[in-house]
């Protein structure tokens, strides 16, 4: 029934209540839409693509095992498959902090994708009889935070950290003749080159990629078919493997059926997992981008070593200053990714008995995860990396001037003579290869040969052959 003021009255089992006549949501819908005016936040677009995918998929299983009627699944098909294309994005309202079971956002798509179907096919599709058969929020949403991840970290982040590495590869292997003065304490220590340097971040981002690869293999197992509790009440026993075969070939992904469904429902350890290790690249993220923020730092008072593209102006008061805006964001993107691991893992330890009580925050901040990863490892490999030029008179300078080179001699003349040749260089701010010469019985060709800074970044004992 339709009011004079543009809204229609909908009801569900505790009764009447009025919906905005243009939306495609219903009663259980707006319910939540009043009780849960918290955040503004709604749940992320790849949780509701999640979400049509699950009911697409799971329409073709019921059909398959003939227990819904193929004009009905083919259009709740239709309707869901629009879903998870982002047509009907504007239909889901409810907020992130809801009901801790999701319940909200499982009954929001199956109304909304109810209202199309019955729209399409001339006659009605109920959304818990007919969308939702077989299914329970408590597998639903389990299945879709698992989904969601999936397929985010295979088609954003996992190619965006490949990037991001292959762009470092790129660099360390252009600089690899070039040799700078090592930091440990951020004090000067012993050379290496900017190929060695750059080349340990890379392995560090191929290792995150990796991490990330190999918890996405427990996020392939879904709840779904666990309905309720775990049990699988009111589901066929084949339903759950025929919605993870019609999602595998939906995505792309291969996915499963979990082993113990019990696990499933009342866990996320998955996602903890999965969310440990993107913490573990936003680390790595946070390591990198600081030591090009030091490396860049200057240009006069500071290092100075390279200089990152100038992007933009760096201050409303200061004329021509620039600054390192792309690895500052992507420090701030590391500081998010961290936070939300910590709320991911509270969220974690809500698994109360039979069902976990925090899933759509787990999918919020797991899945902002993702997206901020993927994006802050493509801006700083395409606007910092990939661009930086390096100021080799400064390196080389530097280079001249360490005492620290004297560990080369170490072998040739003992550690407590080097350390007084290093404390008066320091002291007299005097060359290194002067005060060498002064103090040691080594011929001029030795000292050389010794103190040479690119071949020390080869390692191994100095002289020896």
């Amino acid at each position: 029934m339709m009011s004079e003021q543009g809204f229609r009255t909908e009801s569900d089992s505790m009764g009447e209540l009025q919906v905005a006549m243009d939306a495609l949501y219903g009663a259980q819908t707006q319910r939540a839409v009043d009780n849960f005016a918290i955040s503004g936040l709604t749940m992320p677009r790849r949780f509701i693509q999640a979400l049509g995918l699950i009911k697409a998929s799971a329409a073709e299983a019921n059909q398959a095992l003939g227990d819904l009627d193929p004009a009905i699944a083919g259009a709740i098909v239709r309707a869901a498959e629009a879903v998870a294309d982002g047509e009907h994005d504007a239909q889901f309202p409810v907020d992130v902090f809801q009901t801790g079971s999701g319940t909200s956002s499982n009954m929001n798509a199956n109304e909304v994708i109810a209202h199309l179907a019955t729209a399409d096919l001339g006659a009605t599709v109920h959304p818990n009889d007919h969308v939702n058969m077989g299914q329970s929020s408590n597998d639903v949403i389990p299945t879709a935070i698992h989904v969601a991840a999936a397929v985010a970290c295979s088609d954003e982040l996992r190619p965006a950290l490949d990037h991001l590495a292959a762009t470092l590869e790129r660099r360390a292997d252009e600089l690899s003749d070039v040799t700078t003065t090592g930091r440990t304490h951020l004090m000067d220590a012993m050379p290496v080159t900017l190929g060695q340097e750059i080349g340990g971040w890379a392995y560090q981002v191929r290792q995150g990629e990796v991490r990330v690869g190999e918890a996405m293999e427990r996020i392939r197992d879904l709840a779904q078919g666990g309905t309720a509790v775990g049990t699988g009440i009111n589901a066929r026993p084949e339903f759950g493997g025929e919605v993870a075969t019609a999602l595998t070939r939906r995505t792309g992904v291969t996915f499963r059926p979990s082993p113990n469904r019990f696990e499933s429902l009342s866990s996320q350890d998955a996602a903890v997992e999965l969310s440990g290790q993107l913490k573990t690249v936003a680390v790595s993220l946070m390591k990198i981008s600081n030591d090009l923020r030091w490396m860049n730092s200057g240009p006069l008072a500071g290092l100075g070593e390279i200089a990152l593209p100038a992007l933009q102006p760096g201050s409303s008061i200061m004329p021509g200053k620039v600054n390192p805006v792309i690895p500052e964001a992507v420090a701030q993107v590391s500081a998010q990714v961290i936070g939300n691991d910590t709320t991911i893992t509270v969220a974690g330890q809500s698994g109360n008995f039979q069902l976990n009580v925090m899933l759509p925050v787990v999918a919020h901040n797991l899945l902002q995860s993702i997206s901020l990863l993927a994006n802050g490892a493509r801006a700083l490999a395409d606007r910092a990396v990939a661009g930086f030029t390096v100021n080799r008179e400064r390196l080389e300078a530097a280079l001249g001037r360490n005492p620290i080179l004297v560990t080369a001699l170490n072998t040739a003349i003992g550690y407590e003579l080097g350390a007084k040749i290093a404390k008066r260089a320091y002291a007299e701010g005097r060359p290194l290869m002067e005060l060498a010469r002064e103090m040691t019985d080594l011929a001029d060709d030795e000292l050389e040969r010794l103190l040479d800074p690119k071949t020390l970044t080869a390692g191994g004992i100095p002289g020896a052959d």
